[in-house]
């Protein structure tokens, strides 16, 4: 049960005397409580969370996500309560034993998304916006270095956000634009089995260069494997080269590098 955290009566009404569990996975900074069917995700009121909102009444019926029971926002935080998707997330220990599998996981994900019609796509997340977004987080401080890839800031790396940023802007790679996630991580993607289940985590979602997901799907694969999330030990018999063989494409190293770099400011 909640205890002791404020709830609009909708929510509240919806989740009363309910068992559930908090989830501590990722790193997005909202709370989540898991009920059995249902999840509620509490975080600070955004453009990202209004984005969500929208765009996952958009998807409905194109892609497996969460339906939306109860969406309010109150004093600066937005409270989501919605369906839970089966399945177990795709860094579960039984798919990082079975390298091929995750793989195989990840790729069909980022097909389906792919394969979603963009002509009256809602949300916009090209470079122009994120950019823009990425501005912002930077003039008003936002940005967590000790939250970055080591080789990010420092020596040998960028000296500031706002230095990272101008480099962004002056090295904009041409986009080809799909129906993008916007944060590609495995704990986003639900699977059961070798079938993908559905998506979460949707702030970030709409058009955008189909190498922002190849980005941050092959970083999250490499931390995952190297055992960044498992106490430094890490798991045999994956190498990057077999997303890129299972996508059938070559890697393009400064269209992963350009992103992930862009990942950094939010």
């Amino acid at each position: 049960m909640i205890n002791n955290i404020w709830l609009p009566d909708s929510i509240r009404a919806a989740v009363q005397n309910k068992p559930c569990t908090e989830d501590d996975v990722g790193m997005s900074g909202s709370r989540i409580f898991i009920f059995d069917d249902t999840v509620l995700k509490i975080q600070k009121h955004s453009a990202e969370t209004d984005n969500e909102f929208r765009v996952i009444e958009w998807l409905n019926g194109r892609l497996p996500v969460p339906e939306i029971i109860e969406y309010e926002v109150k004093d600066g935080m937005a409270y989501c309560l919605m369906t839970r998707i089966c399945g177990k997330m795709a860094c579960d220990e039984s798919y990082m034993r079975e390298p091929e599998t995750l793989v195989e996981i990840v790729a069909q994900a980022m097909e389906m998304l792919w394969s979603v019609d963009i002509s009256d796509c809602p949300c916009d997340a090209s470079l122009d916006i994120k950019l823009e977004a990425a501005k912002y987080n930077v003039e008003n401080n936002l940005v967590d270095i000790e939250n970055t890839e080591p080789e990010t800031f420092g020596r040998g790396g960028f000296a500031s956000p706002e230095e990272l940023l101008l480099w962004l802007c002056d090295n904009r790679p041409g986009e080809e634009p799909v129906f993008s996630h916007g944060d590609f991580c495995l704990p986003n993607i639900f699977a059961d089995k070798n079938k993908v289940t559905g998506f979460i985590d949707l702030g970030r979602t709409g058009i955008a260069d189909k190498w922002q997901d190849i980005a941050i799907c092959y970083r999250s694969l490499k931390h995952n494997f190297e055992g960044a999330y498992n106490g430094g030990k890490p798991y045999r018999g994956y190498s990057p080269e077999m997303l890129f063989e299972r996508l059938q494409i070559a890697p393009e190293p400064e269209k992963l590098r350009y992103y992930i770099l862009l990942d950094e400011l939010f």
